[in-house]
Parts: C-alpha cells; sequence; structure tokens
C-alpha cells in the first residue's frame, strides 16, 4: 500500500509503501477511495494535539471493505463504508458504559492515534464504520465524516432555536448551513473581515445574512457554533447570542479565550465544547442527510499532493471542502 506519512511533528509529509495490513479481530481493511482534508489534520501536523508518529492523518474516509477480521458481521466484500475520526473505543469505561463513547477513558482517533486515510488501505474498527447514502459519490461524501458528524453533534448540543449563527465558514459550517435550512432555521453566516468570496458562498447556500465576526447580526443568535480555532470569537459570539442562548465550541483545538466581562456571560448563557461523536450521531445524521437536498462543495486533489493540499487549507485557500483521491480509486 502507498500512503503519505507525517514523520515527526512540524515535518512535511513524505510518501511512503507499507505491507498490506491485515484486518485484526472487528476490524475491516478498507480500500480507500476518497479521504477529506480537515484543519484537525494540520493539528496533527503540527504537533498541537495528541498523536503518534509516524502518522498517516486523514479522517474523513470513504472506501470499500476488501477484508473482514476474525468476529465481524453486518458488513460484506465490496461494501462502501465511511470512517470517522472517534476510531476505536474501550467500551467499558464509565463514559461508555453510560453511551457516552464520545468522551472514552481510552479511545484511538483515526489519523491521529490510529493510521488513517491519506493512503490506498486503511485498517478501521467495524463498530465505527458507518454504512453512507448512496447519493452521494465518494468525493461527496468524504467531508460528512468529520465536517458533517461534528457539525450536527455541534447543532444537536445548540438545542432547538430558530436563529443559528456560524463562525467560520469553510467544510463544516457549508454543510451544517444547509441542514439547518432543511430543519427551517435562520442561519446567520460569520466569515473572516473583508472575505465577500465567503459571503457570498454562505447566502448562495441559504444562509440569510453573512458578515464579519464582530459585527452585528440583524437578531439576536439562539445559539453560535464556533468553527474557526479562534479564541477571541468566543466573547464576540457571547455578545451575539440572546439570554439564555449557547455558545458552541465546535473544534478540537482552539486558541486560548480572552477574558471577557461576566455581564457578556450572565442571563444563563452558556459555553460548550464539542468532543468527538457517538455511533448514534452518525447514523441519525446519515439517515437524515440521505433524505434531503444537501450538497457538498470539494475540490479534488491526488493523494501525492496532500502538503500542497493541507497548506492550501492553511492560508483558507479551499472553498468547501478538499478530499484527496489514491491514485487507485475512480471516485
Amino acid at each position: 500500500m502507498v500512503a503519505m506519512q507525517i514523520p515527526a511533528p512540524g515535518a512535511a509529509l513524505v510518501q511512503v509503501e507499507r505491507p498490506m495490513p491485515n484486518p485484526g479481530p472487528g476490524e475491516l481493511l478498507i480500500e480507500v477511495a476518497a479521504c477529506g482534508v480537515c484543519r484537525t489534520d494540520l493539528h496533527v501536523l503540527d504537533g498541537e494535539i495528541p498523536a503518534r508518529y509516524p502518522i498517516i492523518p486523514g479522517h474523513e474516509i470513504v472506501g470499500r471493505v476488501a477484508a473482514l477480521g476474525s468476529g465481524v458481521e453486518g458488513f460484506a466484500i465490496g461494501q462502501r463504508v465511511g470512517v470517522p475520526w472517534l476510531g476505536h473505543t474501550c467500551g467499558v469505561c464509565p463514559y461508555c458504559r453510560a453511551g457516552r463513547e464520545n468522551l472514552c477513558d481510552a479511545p484511538l482517533f483515526t489519523g491521529a492515534t490510529r493510521d488513517g486515510g491519506y493512503a490506498t488501505h486503511a485498517i478501521a474498527d467495524a463498530r465505527y464504520c458507518f454504512d453512507l447514502p448512496d447519493r452521494f459519490s465518494d468525493v461527496e461524501a468524504a467531508p460528512l465524516l468529520c465536517a458533517g458528524l461534528i457539525g450536527w453533534r455541534a447543532l444537536r448540543l445548540a438545542g432547538p432555536g430558530s436563529v443559528i449563527g456560524l463562525y467560520g465558514f469553510g467544510a463544516a459550517a457549508h454543510i451544517l448551513a444547509q441542514v439547518a435550512r432543511h430543519q427551517k432555521r435562520t442561519v446567520y453566516a460569520f466569515t473572516r473581515d473583508g472575505d465577500t468570496a465567503g459571503q457570498d458562498f454562505a447566502r448562495s447556500l441559504g444562509c440569510a445574512w453573512a458578515g464579519g465576526p464582530a459585527e452585528s447580526p440583524p437578531a439576536l443568535l439562539d445559539a453560535a457554533l464556533i468553527f474557526a480555532p479562534a479564541g477571541e470569537l468566543v466573547p464576540q459570539a457571547l455578545r451575539a447570542v440572546r439570554k439564555g442562548g449557547r455558545v458552541i465550541c465546535a473544534g478540537i483545538h482552539m486558541s486560548d479565550i480572552p477574558s471577557f466581562p461576566y455581564a457578556d456571560l450572565w442571563q444563563e448563557r452558556q459555553i460548550l465544547s464539542v468532543a468527538n461523536l457517538t455511533r448514534e450521531d452518525g447514523i441519525s445524521f446519515f439517515e437524515l442527510v440521505g433524505g434531503m437536498e444537501l450538497h457538498t462543495v470539494t475540490q479534488s486533489f491526488p493523494l501525492d499532493q496532500a502538503n500542497q493540499t493541507l497548506q492550501s487549507l492553511r492560508e483558507s485557500r479551499v472553498q468547501g471542502a478538499a478530499v484527496l483521491v489514491p491514485p487507485s480509486a475512480t471516485a
């Protein structure tokens, strides 16, 4: 198998050849058709979140089952599956037993603490592989595995409010805006200052308003969802939410939140963070998007251009989601 591997924190990815892995008990060998490129991959590359090195990044994997490990049921050779960020849980800690497996005490994360999908093949825990709606191509489905799933969990934590603000209009927000509009919510988009192209993009996906992060939206928000890894957005979002509103920090990594007046938090406003996902999140999300009009905006790149693609993401030169396609794939 061929893979793009991070040899050490801060080092550029290098192309390597490895022996074809064999799936262990409860695992699948997946022939990768497409793998989305997520900002979390940059945090792994930069050594900003726990990871093991060398590591093959990538946790928005779409592929087909090439081999079954012992004890695997419910999957067949050739079946298309998706693999998300949360790649394994212990099943026995208090969080797993309480149905909060996203907070497992001994998890493994795809593309960070177990090898991911910047490769022609990947090994995955069958328990954390999802059936994907047929209506999406391999490339279209890839960003649903993290940008979609984490956005969905963030939206669920936001509650039933009818006015939602999205801070940072990238891969996750462009999917979530469509989901929220499907739910008859009003969506406001907050982009970088002066990003008129991003604001036009947000409005094209049904956002009722788009502006810079310090601008006042037309109405107070019931909830603000922050996807940009910028802690300074938290106080700004607090000032934009109504009494009892919520600010959801959806990224795995964020710069420090600056101090702010207690008055901005008072009146039962809340700040929450999103950690990973549960299998139920995946099941409910794919049931929803399989039956609604949703279009993922993607840009495809060959696997061997992973370094250039990550740099484009770092510089915010990707509209929608970037997806890597291995040389053997026909997605």
